[in-house]
């Protein structure tokens, strides 16, 4: 068994809106981090509810751990830890409340794991969640995450809340994470650069619709932007053309090999291309 998360033509209108969830397929390799990118709006957060059965999908299927998971499923949401972007646990309880509570839900749940991450987090036990910071309680969500060893995290943007050295210390602990093979992660941020230092893959979704999966290295090693003068642009082969935004006095070209652009272009201005401009030129670019 290859992917531990599989979604295949996954769909779900919302009728009191324009916006829909339009067959959207990817999927997460065993042992490997995921980064699922998209403006606010492109459907990240329903696709996850999707993946959690908090949302009903309309079509589609979904497979996790090779099989669809149903309401009864108790067993296999005990692999999967999940972080939220906003309040995962009630103001006014304790992390050490929260751990009692935990304990009665997941029958893996280690207790002396998750008190290693709150001293290495530096949360204090005792105080009330309301009077921790935002980072702190990001902090705590995925030291409960972790807590009762899964197989799968999903993250929805669990970083943003934290400062630059917290956050590269919690992608230092996620790459720990995906080390064990039968682990995977499903991350969502508007952070680039995290996913640029820890991701394996990146899936980029804009207005419901799944633009591209791929490599990260295959991004950073194949994929360019060309910059180009208005003739230049009117001489491109338009199958070359992956996506392109007209700047002032240039049109910049996302191309998907570099080197093929530059045999075949010979007087353009090939560059290597962030994630961001990538993403840029999906969401707000043009296609032929």
């Amino acid at each position: 068994m290859e992917n531990l998360l599989e979604l295949q033509s996954v769909s779900k209108a919302f009728p009191k809106s324009d916006f829909m969830l339009d067959q959207v397929t990817f999927s997460l390799p065993y042992g490997s981090i995921l980064g699922f990118v998209g403006e606010n709006g492109a459907g990240k957060t329903t696709t996850i509810g999707c993946i959690l059965n908090t949302i009903r999908k309309e079509s589609g299927t979904i497979k996790l751990f090779g099989r669809e998971m149903q309401d009864s499923d108790t067993d296999m949401r005990e692999k999967i830890g999940v972080v939220y972007d906003g309040d995962n646990f009630p103001a006014y309880w304790t992390a050490k409340q929260l751990s009692q509570v935990m304990g009665g839900i997941y029958s893996r749940w280690d207790q002396p794991l998750f008190l290693k991450y709150l001293e290495e987090f530096h949360l204090p036990a005792g105080q009330k969640i309301k009077h921790y910071s935002r980072g702190m309680t990001m902090k705590l969500a995925i030291a409960a995450a972790l807590a009762h060893h899964p197989q799968l995290l999903i993250l929805d943007e669990a970083t943003s809340g934290l400062d630059p050295v917290m956050r590269d210390e919690m992608l230092d602990v996620f790459l720990e994470f995906v080390q064990e093979e039968d682990h995977s992660i499903l991350i969502s941020t508007h952070i680039i650069s995290d996913l640029e230092k820890i991701a394996d893959y990146i899936a980029f979704i804009h207005h419901g619709k799944m633009i591209m999966t791929v490599s990260k290295n295959d991004l950073a090693y194949h994929y360019a932007v060309m910059r180009c003068k208005e003739s230049q642009f009117q001489r491109l082969d338009p199958g070359d053309i992956l996506a392109y935004r007209k700047r002032d006095f240039q049109i910049d070209v996302l191309v998907r090999d570099k080197k093929e652009a530059e045999r075949k272009y010979k007087d353009a201005v090939i560059d290597h291309v962030s994630v961001e401009e990538i993403m840029l030129l999906l969401v707000k670019g043009e296609r032929i």
